[in-house]
């Protein structure tokens, strides 16, 4: 993988290791952008104590993998959102992605922020699929949004029917964010990089985070980690863990680079596309393949299935980025935004499916009020301890047959027969070895990594991503480096370290 083409006019700014015992007000799990966009409107609006921890780098997790895109429709349809709510609902749920768009935009203009926003137009269309355009403008429509057909002529691809959205947006989300964290560190706020928390305990007197050295005690948690960290049985179940495949090319020289925002239905699939010019310099994005994590057979071909759209479709010069991201799909199609129940001052945001630098904006807006003790309109529609039984059913009962059927058949399935001396350079198996089944990798040096392939979350067993030299839990998006330290997910702790001679 090659990365993701935000960081190419991106300067990071780095912010130190927590290098102390800490008390603060509010904490915040995770530098993406819900929360560093929770930090900053709690610092606006009064609050002088907020301590933010970062298990990596400031936005290089999902917020940093991300499609810089910004809608306020879902990536579900209309026809799909309304089999489950009523329309009243969608007024509310595109009222509250406009007022997270609405407040992006603000926070760009008011200070003054070199992040490539600009307002585009959103088009959705079938080039193969059956969605019924039709009664998808009626529905959305209804939910108070502005829609007019496609005209055929002039448009990048062909296309059987399609309809559009003006006035979306799009952005460098990586610039975005880098510079909201900077104005956090400016208003008082404290950020640590490369502090991983691996406990929470919730007491009556306040909560305790512990990194491996240190401790932060503090009143409120915010957990903006993408997906809840450690064993939270009231969201994972009700959370399937997707990857998906970015790329950014350059196209032939005198080839039209399309202008807009484009997300089409063809018959390998949904992939959208846009162009994006730093500092005039144009390149194509594309984005598509999505799958489970942890479940692919072969990551480079989903990978594959990008850039053989891309090409089928423009004058490609040259492939210049790629890069993947992760995404968590709630089972009610909503996310989980609010305290983890009724009395706890742990907050949770989780459930953005591919929406999340809108629904992250939006979280943090909810977020921030309820610590401040402030009514937000839209808390009782994303609440976090809401149960939809009728609303939720199909998908969790979908999500967790997945989830039991790949613990089961990795547990009674051996690792792969071989030694790791046969391992390629950069390669990873499951091998079945004399100390039983181990997750092995060979660097391109030729030294051999042992590793448990039991991820530490809830025992399911990892997989080889042999498209970012990653070792991914099939079961509830965990994933680990090659030396078995936790990348992302909800596992607290990494793969164990093996020692063959033992």
């Amino acid at each position: 993988m090659k990365g993701t083409i935000w960081k190419k006019s991106s300067r990071p700014d780095s912010y130190s290791p927590i290098h102390q015992h800490v008390k603060a007000e509010v904490a915040i799990i995770g530098g993406g952008i819900t929360g560093i966009s929770t930090a900053l409107l709690l610092l606006t609006k009064g609050y002088d104590d907020v301590v933010l921890l970062e298990a990596r780098q400031i936005g290089l997790g999902t917020t940093g993998h991300s499609t810089g895109n910004l809608y306020t429709p879902t990536e579900y349809t209309f026809q799909e959102l309304k089999q489950k709510y009523d329309l009243e609902t969608l007024r509310s749920l595109i009222s509250s992605r406009k007022k997270a768009l609405d407040l992006i935009e603000d926070t760009i203009i008011t200070s003054n922020i070199d992040c490539d926003f600009v307002r585009r137009t959103m088009y959705i269309f079938n080039s193969a699929g059956s969605v019924d355009m039709d009664n998808e403008q009626k529905i959305a429509e209804q939910a108070g949004l502005q829609v007019a057909d496609i005209p055929q002529q002039g448009f990048p691809v062909s296309f059987r029917q399609g309809i559009q959205y003006p006035d979306q947006a799009q952005f460098n989300p990586l610039k975005y964010i880098r510079h909201l964290a900077a104005q956090v560190e400016k208003m008082g706020g404290i950020i640590y990089e490369n502090s991983r928390v691996i406990s929470i305990e919730e007491n009556k007197e306040d909560l305790k985070l512990k990194t491996k050295t240190y401790t932060i005690h503090a009143n409120h948690v915010v957990h903006a980690t993408h997906t809840p960290i450690g064993l939270q049985l009231q969201y994972h179940p009700f959370l399937g863990p997707y990857r998906e495949y970015g790329i950014a090319a350059k196209l032939k020289s005198g080839t039209e680079y399309p202008f807009g925002i484009y997300w089409g239905h063809f018959d390998g699939g949904k992939f959208s596309f846009r162009s994006y010019a730093p500092a005039g310099d144009p390149y194509l994005i594309c984005i598509g393949s999505m799958h489970k994590t942890g479940q692919a057979k072969d990551n480079k071909e989903h990978l594959s299935r990008v850039q053989e759209f891309m090409r089928s479709h423009f004058n490609v010069d040259e492939i210049t980025h790629q890069w993947a991201g992760q995404n968590y799909k709630s089972a009610d199609f909503l996310p989980y935004i609010g305290p983890k129940n009724n009395g706890s001052k742990q907050y949770f945001a989780t459930g953005y499916s591919t929406d999340g630098l809108i629904y992250g904006t939006l979280a943090a807006m909810i977020l921030s009020d309820q610590i401040m003790g402030t009514e937000n309109p839209f808390s009782g529609l994303y609440r976090s301890n809401r149960t939809q039984p009728a609303k939720s059913t199909k998908l969790f009962i979908k999500e967790n047959v997945n989830v039991a059927g790949e613990w089961i058949r990795d547990y009674l399935k051996k690792g792969t027969p071989g030694e790791a001396d046969d391992l390629l350079p950069e390669e990873g198996k499951v091998l079945q070895l004399d100390k039983g089944k181990l997750a092995v990798y060979k660097n391109r040096k030729g030294g051999i990594q042992y590793l448990s392939p039991v991820c530490p979350h809830m025992r399911c067993h990892v997989h080889w991503n042999n498209a970012e030299k990653t070792w991914d839990c099939p079961c509830h998006g965990s994933r680990f480096d090659t030396d078995g330290t936790v990348i992302e997910g909800p596992s607290l702790d990494g793969l164990e370290v093996i020692d063959p001679e033992e």
